[in-house]
This record gives structure tokens, C-alpha cells and sequence, in this order.
């Protein structure tokens, strides 16, 4: 059973009299900081330059500094960049201007577990990865609630990073809705199986897949977007309110009965032997390698993501949402 931890469970005690640095002004990174700093907690915002991120931070009322000077003159660190120029941004700015005392906060395992980072011994390295996206992190906040967190501890130099890290999560309001103690290794692996297979590339396979059956058969372009895609949302909402039976509760007979019978024959035992092998690939450091080991990695991407891009099925929808009839 997972432990979970919510805000009677947390104090903001170890940030008090504390100076927090927030490296990166991204989708994470500008939610945390405003969150942080409506907790009463001195926030500083380290960024390596200007351009959009420095823009939005001073808009918000930060004044920007050089991310060595922000590491250097704080006492937590959240890393809020991505993992891809993380080690090289840690290496160049964060790594010589570590001193003992100081917490070192990942919103993501990724770079700690596969060891692109090692940060000294000497300082604390903990998790706290909000379970959504920056700006519902802080949506959620100003309306008083949170979203789901998780948290671990890689490394207690101080013998307090647990604490340090329910205060962060506190802090940020994640303590509000509940706060689930993991590992580095956890968060990692599970995060990655659960965008490949599922989240991101196993809904958008499915979509695809569903709408080129339909356009084969010379059904209209157009309702196959609306059967496959489009009504994927209203269903999606009903398990996000309710769990899969109030989904169930909610369709039609008909749409019980087909899904219940014929969804099990599409997504079947082969396709859970492929997301075996996906998660063994994963484990053991293939996925890393292929993704942040290769220097070809982004090139391959773009490619990928520009044939995304050419699918009808987006030439439709994009047609239909200028028709405003989504």
C-alpha cells in the first residue's frame, strides 16, 4: 500500500528563513515559482540569459539571475529545465556552486536514475514531481486545492530531505490533494512506460489507427475524427470523474457491450507482451540511450513529428476546429 502524505502531514518548517532557487521559467518551472513564493517562501528564478522565460518571470515580479549566482546564493535548487540540456546546464552552472547544506530537487528521476547527473555527497537529492502539467499546478493552487505529487529521496547528506521534500510539496500545493513516497527508480520507469505505451504514443497509435480504418472504408473523414478523437475526451472525463465503471455506467448498452467484448481482441495479450518489452528497454538504460545517448536523437524526432503532422486525421481536425464545430 503507498504511503500517501497530505497536508496535516507537512510543515513548510524546513523552508522557513531558507532562500529557494528555481532554475528554468518553463511550464513547471514558472508554477512552482509563483506557488513557492505565495507560500511566503523567498524565491529567486535563475535563468541563463534573456528572451521568453526572463520576459514572463519579471511580468510575474521576479528579477531574473544568472543561474550560478542563484545556486550559489540559495539553499534549495529545483532543477525545472529538460532533461536533455539538464547535465550540461548542471556541469557548466550548478555543479561548482553546490556547498554542503544545500537540497538539490528533480521534478523527474530521468537524469538521477541513468546517472547523467551525480551531484557530491554532500548534499541532499530529493523528488517532487507534480502528477500534471505546470499551468494546472497553478491553477490548482489559486483555487486552493493541489495536484497529486510524488516524492523520494536519492540522497539524505542532512538527515532531513524527507522532511525538506514534503515542505517543497507543501509549498507548491500538491500536499493538498496527496503526496505519494516513491523512489527515483519508480518514478522513472513508470513515467516513461506510461507516456510510451499509453499517454502519449499508445492513445495516439490508437487514434490514428482507428481513423485510417474508417477513411479506408470509405467512411467520411470527418465523423471518423469525431467517432475516434473528438468524443475521446467526453469518455477520458468520465474516468478521470468516476473511474472506469462510472464511464461504463454512463454509455450506452450497445457501447458496453462492444467495448467490453471486442476491446480485449484489439488491445490483447500481444499488446501487453510489446509494453513488457517496452518497460524491459526502459530498465534497462536501451530507451536512455536511444533517446538522450544518441546525437541524432532530436533530428529523428523532427522527423517523426513532422509526419505526426501530416496525417489527415490533424488536416481534419484542424479544418473542423476553424469551422468552430469543436
Amino acid at each position: 500500500m503507498a504511503k500517501i502524505y497530505y497536508d496535516s502531514d507537512a510543515s513548510l518548517e524546513p523552508l522557513w528563513g531558507k532562500r529557494v532557487a528555481v532554475i528554468g521559467y518553463g511550464s513547471q518551472g514558472r508554477a512552482q515559482a509563483l506557488n513557492i513564493r505565495d507560500s511566503g517562501i523567498e524565491t529567486v528564478v535563475g535563468l541563463r540569459g534573456e528572451g521568453r522565460s526572463f520576459d514572463t518571470a519579471v511580468r510575474d515580479g521576479f528579477t531574473p539571475i544568472p543561474i550560478d549566482e542563484a545556486v550559489r546564493t540559495s539553499d534549495v535548487i529545483l532543477m525545472l529545465i529538460p532533461d536533455v540540456p539538464m547535465p550540461i546546464t548542471y556541469r557548466e552552472y550548478v555543479e561548482s556552486n553546490l556547498t554542503p547544506g544545500k537540497t538539490l530537487v528533480f521534478a523527474h528521476g530521468y537524469n538521477i536514475h541513468f546517472k547523467r547527473i551525480t551531484p557530491p555527497p554532500y548534499v541532499d537529492v530529493v523528488l517532487v514531481a507534480p502528477k500534471g502539467p505546470g499551468p494546472l499546478v497553478r491553477q490548482k493552487y489559486l483555487e486552493g486545492r493541489g495536484v497529486p505529487s510524488l516524492i523520494a529521496v536519492h540522497q539524505d547528506a542532512s538527515g532531513h530531505a524527507k522532511g525538506m521534500a514534503l515542505a517543497i510539496a507543501k509549498a507548491i500545493g500538491a500536499a493538498r490533494a496527496g503526496v505519494i513516497e516513491t523512489t527515483f527508480q519508480e518514478e522513472t520507469e513508470t513515467d516513461l512506460l506510461g507516456e510510451q505505451a499509453v499517454l502519449v504514443g499508445g492513445v495516439m497509435e490508437l487514434i490514428k489507427k482507428g481513423f485510417d480504418v474508417l477513411v479506408e472504408n470509405g467512411y467520411q473523414p470527418e465523423l471518423a475524427y469525431y467517432e475516434v478523437c473528438n468524443e475521446l475526451k467526453l469518455i477520458v472525463d468520465l474516468i478521470y470523474s468516476g473511474g472506469l465503471m462510472h464511464m461504463l455506467r454512463s454509455v450506452s448498452d450497445t457501447a458496453k457491450f462492444g467495448g467490453l467484448v471486442v476491446g480485449p481482441q484489439i488491445i490483447d495479450e500481444t499488446v501487453k507482451q510489446k509494453m513488457q518489452e517496452a518497460l524491459k528497454r526502459i530498465k534497462s538504460g536501451e530507451f536512455e540511450k536511444q533517446w538522450t545517448g544518441d546525437p541524432n536523437a532530436y533530428r529523428i524526432l523532427e522527423e517523426l513529428m513532422r509526419r505526426t503532422e501530416q496525417h489527415q486525421l490533424e488536416n481534419v481536425g484542424k479544418r473542423l476546429r476553424e469551422m468552430a464545430l469543436i
